[in-house]
């Protein structure tokens, strides 16, 4: 290969037809040593389909669908017959593994290095016990109808304080950032929150400054040690304050440790509010038993099955039921789950010291990946060239089901992109929002691993359907997973029908949630008589009895961060900006941000922009990038006194002239803006818009 390197290096110094000639030639004679290489082994990594690739579900008589996979029983008693809840799930694990890593985090050493420092299972289940031991101490009741919050990034003490709160049957209720602090004040005052634990002092001296819309607040928590203003703060407030040690402290010298109420698989374990779509967050309500039925997806590895020896990155919130989800099952099985640092941009190092055999993903991630390699890779037309082979022989090999990282070109071309994730990724689940074909493609091919791609709502804990092992098949996201039914239902006004396999995705089975906290309304809005869940996405049965999601039957979508937008609802708060007369906000759920075509108000914009020294005809006017930034400017600040979060507001705008009507067909005739027809119109101008973001 030395020989071959210094061939291409040679090659690259040239710039005439000859050398991309030769260069195609070396890239053809690169391709016939692979293969060359590999025929004989062909078959190597070859696994047999969990159901056959062409017929994935069965039809039941009312028309929803089951997955064809059926256990022999063998393995879902192995797993599940004596863990019901996330109760038990930790208990199997510490009494199998007590002595084996659990819980790990980097921690700096004198010689300047930061390995992963690791708590045993007994460790970890010892400091859960004096944590729910210390909740009683402070006087919080046994029984579901206790909530307790959590504000915090992931990290040990989450776990313990999540751990610690199923021990007498309570409840938990995360908090994160991107709900806001109206909504998380929201949360605490709708749900009597009296006790939360932070992971530093600014996120608690933010719920302190809003501590008369939330009085039934009395304790905080802080892991980290409090500051000086947050202990004065608290002091005035009247609330409560303590470190999570000296929590620790006070459940271990406890005089009196009454006995365990166990939360039976019936028993609530989590109200999970989401961003929700129309201002107020709306809290799902979770059994333990939805969380372990849920669970049962991981029934779908047969050859990335989680054991004792694996360990797991969390860096997704584990406000999140993925998250959540995930890290029961390794614990359920005796495996190590290791902490990021907290921070994004240091995930790729962590990656790198922590070596995860498995990984949950989001989009964001991957598309970074992606975008990180097809950089380095289009640099070079002899990296273009070799990588274009590689990804194709790679393919060739997945649409036979074969899965393996020691191929010839797994060792050239694909190694340190494996590397740049620690190196040993054996299984990696990705969901929360699509992911674009030809990335998911990529990563199956680079890693060489087992890459499944799931979809679901909060509303049934997580994942409502994933992939099979070995699929390599983009744009769908696999079958029902073993827990649940989906069936398809009708949307005549949007032109999807069940008897075309086309319609809302409807789920039923273990997995679906009991209700909205408080708010029986939108429950029955969404979960019906029959226990259908109702997710309001348009999904279609393809050919091989997979899943795909193909639109929204309400105008509400999820970026690619996970959060979920009302663009009507962000229209309706722009329409307050001096400037607006028309706006159509478009987002993607394979994008992180929002953008918008705006029609500005003449009446107010020409005379505005003459102030200003800037004159022209409206036309003239909105081809100014100073007029669009002076609109852009009002409509961020209309939007933030209006309580828009980040993600709600737009990244950048487009003016035009000329307004939406009925008879541009832009309008319906009770001036509804016709969504469709407007993404139809301005296709080409958003995809633009979004490149010049990119």
């Amino acid at each position: 290969m030395d020989m071959l390197n210094r061939q291409f290096e040679l090659l690259k110094a040239m710039n005439d037809r000859a050398s991309i000639a030769l260069a195609a030639a070396a890239a053809v004679a690169t391709v016939g040593l692979g293969y060359y290489l590999t025929r004989k082994t062909h078959i190597e990594g070859r696994i047999e389909p969990l159901v056959d690739p062409l017929d994935q579900t069965i039809k039941l008589p009312d028309g929803s669908r089951i997955s064809r996979f059926k256990s022999d029983g063998v393995l879902l008693k192995r797993i599940f017959s004596d863990a019901t809840t996330l109760y038990e799930a930790i208990r199997r694990g510490a009494r199998i593994f007590k002595n084996k890593p659990m819980l790990g985090r980097r921690v700096k050493q004198a010689d300047g290095s930061e390995p992963y420092v690791w708590l045993s299972y007994e460790q970890v289940l010892a400091r859960i016990d004096n944590v729910a031991v210390a909740f009683r101490e402070l006087g919080l009741p046994t029984g579901e109808e206790t909530l307790i919050g959590i504000y915090s990034k992931n990290r040990v003490e989450w776990v313990i304080t999540e751990y610690a709160t199923y021990s007498y049957s309570n409840v938990i209720v995360p908090l994160y950032d991107t709900l806001g602090p109206d909504a998380c004040t929201f949360i605490i005052h709708q749900s009597e929150i009296k006790i939360v634990v932070c992971d530093e002092s600014t996120k608690a001296l933010g719920l302190l400054e809003q501590r008369s819309q939330c009085p039934s607040l009395s304790i905080l928590v802080v892991v980290e040690r409090p500051s000086t203003a947050l202990k004065a703060a608290a002091q005035e407030a009247g609330v409560g304050l303590l470190a999570f040690e000296e929590l620790e402290e006070l459940g271990k010298n406890a005089k009196h440790r009454p006995p365990h109420v166990k939360p039976t698989p019936d028993s609530l374990a989590t109200i999970c509010y989401t961003s929700g779509t129309t201002g107020t967050p709306k809290g799902v309500m979770l059994t333990h038993g939805n969380v372990i039925a849920d669970a049962t997806t991981v029934m779908h590895c047969r050859r990335a099955f989680p054991t004792d020896s694996d360990v797991m990155i969390s860096f997704l919130p584990l406000g999140h039921m993925f998250e959540r989800t995930m890290e029961c099952i390794m614990y359920s099985v005796g495996a190590r789950v290791g902490f990021y640092r907290g921070d994004i941009k240091l995930l790729f190092e962590d990656l790198q010291e922590l070596q995860p055999t498995i990984m949950p993903v989001v989009p964001r991630v991957l598309n970074k990946l992606y975008d990180k390699v097809m950089s380095g890779v289009n640099s070079s037309l002899i990296k273009r060239i070799l990588f274009n082979a590689a990804l194709s022989y790679k393919k060739r090999e997945m649409a036979n089901f074969v899965i393996r990282q020691n191929s010839f070109y797994d060792k050239i071309v694909f190694k340190k992109i494996r590397e740049a994730l620690g190196g040993k990724v054996k299984l990696m689940i990705t969901g929360s929002a699509p992911l674009e074909k030809e990335v998911l493609t990529f990563v199956r091919a680079a890693l060489g691993c087992t890459v499944m791609e799931g979809y679901g709502q909060t509303e049934c804990v997580a994942g409502a359907t994933i992939s099979i092992e070995g699929d390599a098949v983009p744009g769908h996201v696999g079958m029902p997973i073993p827990c649940l039914a989906i069936k398809l239902v009708d949307v005549p006004e949007l032109g999807y029908f069940a008897r075309n396999d086309a319609g809302e995705v409807c789920v039923r089975g273990y997995a679906v949630f009991r209700g909205y906290y408080k708010n029986e309304e939108q429950t029955r809005e969404v979960l019906d008589g029959e226990g259908w869940l109702h997710t309001g996405d348009i999904g279609r049965w393809t050919k091989q009895g997979c899943l795909e999601i193909v639109d929204r039957k309400k105008h509400i979508f999820k970026l690619a961060q996970g959060e979920y937008v009302a663009p009507e609802k962000v229209e309706c708060v722009y329409a307050r900006s001096r400037f607006v007369a028309q706006s159509f906000v478009y987002g993607e759920s394979l994008k992180a941000s929002l953008i918008a075509i705006v029609v500005p108000d003449p009446e107010v914009l020409v005379p505005a922009m003459k102030s200003l020294g800037v004159t022209g005809t409206v036309g003239e006017l909105c081809a100014r990038d100073d007029v669009k930034m002076a609109v852009m400017d009002d409509m961020m600040s209309t939007g933030k006194a209006a309580g828009l979060c980040s993600f709600e507001q737009v990244k950048d705008i487009y003016l035009m002239e000329d307004p939406f009507s009925v008879e541009n067909g832009l309008l319906t005739p009770t001036l509804k803006s016709k969504r469709v027809e407007l993404k139809k119109r301005f296709g080409n101008l958003l995809a633009t818009m979004y490149s010049n973001l990119d």
